[in-house]
This record gives structure tokens, C-alpha cells and sequence, in this order.
């Protein structure tokens, strides 16, 4: 069991190349489907209404592209070495060059130009014909396939290899990644935050090495694993929160944080922090002794993780974003659980923090009014720290705006408005995306500053 969980941490292991245990994004189909994943032996991806185990996909670079290939065994998935890439761009722009005089006009979709039918295609997998040969064959036996345009030929060769040839590609999860994935269908879980508006909150909020970052997520722990990554295992990402149970950070497992990163991710309740300030707890939430507070967290805290989980793996149905839950029945998924971030921050750091203040501010909690947080969290900033905070509306920034300026209590203040557009890019046929998002949010910054009833000598 430790040697599955200390792969990540040893010295040898190379970061870009799987092991067991660990966990990766799966993108079928060049987009189709996005499925996050825990690399086991027992371990399986579902594909159509077949299943194919990812024990090949151990060992393997992360970028490496696999395809479903027929077997002693039945079907399974092979690696795909790419060559003559060169070649084949070559003979593209020569095909493109000399097929601008045709069109597709004189073409009648009447389901009679392919002569190959399903029946001779099933014979050909039962003797063994591999996914390309099928889609080979179906382009040799088109009666129009040479009469159409470059662009649709590769349309309908795309089409045919998605369904008789699907390709796998293994890709690294980290924050971008993990990021798009989840704002490609399921935004609501990670409260609307579009990556370039997630990288502006960690430049605004001068996230570099060896900083202690004062963390606000209420957005599924995207938030915090960005700042755990970009710290590279230095400094702190103290995860604050209301109340007595701490918000769920299930993304955080998808990172493949090593055992020191995971340590230097903690969390600390906003009576914590108070009571160490001040030396009495006050009343954020419900009142209580700070071990019934973490008891009692830990018990809230349980069902929350696995509801999500549970919606997760429910919400594969739909076919656009899978998460392949670690499974009870499975010895060697149990295994290779990574060391769970998040543990409950140890008094002498909540005394350092007292005493030196977070370098940074960072919040994204849409469903907290933006006041009432940045008021309890930004005495904990030491001067000139800078804070951003990101909402999906900006009226709770404009009034949390107007109050800092009233109160004195920051400078530089601003909100920004994070803009993105996507191109496609092909040779002639580079434009934008004609689906793309309108809206990333809105990001309130500044740099705190020293009020005046701080200048008053104590």
C-alpha cells in the first residue's frame, strides 16, 4: 500500500509518464467525451457499450494516443506511434490545391452511394480487420467519396474512424485541463470559473513561491489545487471557511499532488483564526468548542465528498465529462489512494500567520455575499498584500468596492472583466469558434492597505 502511495514522491519517478495509482484526463475522440480517471489494473473505460481495461495505459508518456484495436482476447486499446506526419501534411495541401474546382452540389444523400453493408463489416472484424482497415474499406466502396470536396472527405473519414476506429488520448490533468473539462459541461460545479479567469485571479493575487496564500473556494477545490500548483510545494494554501464544516475539495484528488504538496495544503476555520487573534472565538457561524468544531466537520464533511463523487460518476450518462470513481470491490484501487490534502492547520502556523499575516487574499465564493467575507478575512493580510476576488455578478464586488473605499481599507482597487475568444485554425479555414462562452465573471483586486486605527499605538 505505501508503495503505491509514495510513486508519486519518489525522485526516479518520472512526472511525464504514468504509473499506477495515479490519476489522468482521457479525451476520446478528440474532444467528444473527456473522462477523468485512476490508473489500476482493475480499472476499466467505456466505450460505445464495450469496456476496455487501462492497464496498457500504465508506464505509457503522458500524451500518448491509443486505439481500439481487435485481439485473441477481443478488442483493447494499443498504443498509436504517429510517422510520416510530414507526408501526409504534404499530400493534404496538394489534395486541398488541386480539389478547388469541385463541390458538393451535384451530390444526393440517398443512402445508396456505400455498397458496403453492415453484415460485411461485422465479417471483417470477426476476421480480425483492424478499425482503419474498416474505415478504408468504406471509403473504397463509396460511389461519391472521390466526387467531394477535400474538406468533406476528411469530414466523412473523421466521421468513420470516431465510430468503427475511436482513439484515446492520455492527457495530464492539471490546472487548465482539469479547468476546460469541467467548464465544458459542468460550469455550475466549479461556479462558472473560466481558465483565464482563473489565471487572472493567480496573478492578481501574486501567487509565487514560498507565499502563504489565505484561500476562499467554494468552487469544488479548483481554486486551491491551482495555488498548490503553481506554489510547487512551497509556502501554504490555507483554505478558510464558515461555519463548522469545511467546503469539499474533490478536485483536488485529480492533481496528482505529491505527499509534500498535500501537506502544504491546510484548512483553518474563520472562528480558528479569530480565536487565535483575538483570543476569543467569534461567532461565524454556530457557536462551539473547537474540538466539537472538528469533529464535528469531519463527520459533515464525509457525505459531502462522496455525494459529489456519486453525482460525478452519475452524470456519465450524458457523455461529455466521466469520472471513474475508485471502486470498493477493487484490492488494488484501494491501494493506491493519494495522501488527502486539506488537514486541519497546526496552531503554531495559525500563530506565524498572526503574527506575519497572509501574503495573499484569494476568494471565489459565489454563493457568500462579497462584504461580509473580505471584511472577517482582510485583517488577516499583512500590508500591502494583494486580494482578488472573483463573482459571477459584479454587484457584490461594486458594493464590497464602494465599502473598501469608504473604510480606507485598500488601495488600487479595480474590477476587470476577463475576455476570451477561441479560433479555429486551418489552412482556410480560420475563424472563430462559432460556439464559445460570452461571460467568464467579473474580479475584484487591490492591495490592502494600514487604516488608521491600525496607526494608533497599542
Amino acid at each position: 500500500m505505501s508503495q503505491n502511495n509514495n510513486l508519486a514522491d519518489d525522485p526516479n519517478q518520472n512526472p511525464r509518464v504514468t504509473w499506477e495509482g495515479c490519476s489522468v484526463l482521457l479525451d476520446i475522440n478528440d474532444g467528444d467525451r473527456l473522462v477523468f480517471a485512476r490508473l489500476t489494473a482493475a480499472s476499466t473505460l467505456t466505450i460505445g457499450n464495450k469496456k476496455y481495461p487501462l492497464q496498457p495505459l500504465i508506464g505509457c508518456p503522458f500524451g500518448s494516443l491509443f486505439q481500439v484495436e481487435n485481439g485473441k482476447e477481443g478488442q483493447y486499446l494499443s498504443r498509436v506511434v504517429p510517422t510520416a506526419e510530414g507526408d501526409n501534411v504534404e499530400e493534404k495541401g496538394c489534395c486541398q490545391i488541386k480539389d478547388e474546382s469541385k463541390d458538393n452540389r451535384g451530390l444526393v444523400d440517398n443512402n445508396t452511394a456505400q455498397s458496403l453493408s453492415s453484415e460485411d463489416i461485422d465479417s471483417m472484424r470477426r476476421q480480425g480487420a483492424t478499425g482503419d482497415e474498416i474505415v478504408q474499406a468504406l471509403i473504397a466502396n463509396s460511389a461519391t467519396f472521390e466526387k467531394k470536396t477535400s474538406f468533406s472527405q476528411e469530414k466523412y473519414r473523421l466521421k468513420k474512424q470516431k465510430k468503427y476506429a475511436p482513439k484515446v488520448l492520455l492527457r495530464r490533468p492539471f490546472t487548465r485541463s482539469i479547468c476546460e473539462t469541467y467548464f465544458k459541461k459542468y460550469p455550475e460545479r466549479i461556479g462558472f470559473l473560466r481558465v483565464d479567469t482563473l489565471s487572472l485571479l493567480l496573478s492578481m493575487g501574486n501567487v509565487g513561491a514560498h507565499s502563504d496564500v489565505l484561500v476562499v473556494d467554494m468552487v469544488g477545490g479548483i481554486l486551491t489545487g491551482a495555488v498548490a500548483e503553481r506554489l510547487g510545494g512551497t509556502g501554504y494554501v490555507c483554505n478558510s471557511y464558515l461555519g463548522l464544516a469545511p467546503y469539499p475539495m474533490d478536485i483536488i484528488r485529480m492533481f496528482n499532488f505529491s505527499s509534500e504538496t498535500c501537506r502544504r495544503i491546510v484548512r483553518c476555520s474563520l472562528t480558528d483564526l479569530c480565536s487565535s487573534q483575538n483570543g476569543t472565538c467569534v461567532p461565524v457561524g454556530e457557536p462551539g468548542e473547537p474540538h466539537n468544531i472538528e469533529t464535528q466537520s469531519q463527520e459533515e464533511r464525509s457525505p459531502m465528498c462522496s455525494a459529489s463523487v456519486d453525482e460525478s460518476a452519475v452524470s456519465s450518462e450524458n457523455g461529455m465529462l466521466d469520472l471513474v470513481a475508485e471502486t470498493s470491490t477493487s484490492p488494488v484501487t484501494k491501494a493506491s489512494k493519494t495522501p488527502k490534502p486539506g488537514e486541519k492547520a497546526s496552531q503554531e502556523l495559525i500563530s506565524f500567520w498572526k503574527e506575519n499575516g497572509f501574503s495573499s487574499l484569494i476568494i471565489a465564493a459565489p454563493d457568500v455575499d462579497a462584504w461580509s467575507i473580505v471584511s472577517e478575512l482582510l485583517p488577516f493580510l499583512s500590508f500591502s498584500a494583494p486580494f482578488a476576488i472573483y463573482h459571477q455578478y459584479i454587484q457584490p464586488l461594486a458594493t464590497c468596492m464602494h465599502n473598501l473605499q469608504l473604510r480606507k481599507m485598500a488601495v488600487g482597487l479595480q474590477i476587470s472583466e476577463p475576455w476570451l475568444r477561441e479560433y479555429q485554425v486551418l489552412p482556410s479555414r480560420t475563424h472563430p469558434l462559432m460556439q464559445m462562452s460570452a461571460f467568464g465573471g467579473y474580479i475584484l483586486s487591490g492591495t490592502k492597505i494600514r487604516t488608521e486605527d491600525q496607526l494608533q499605538p497599542k
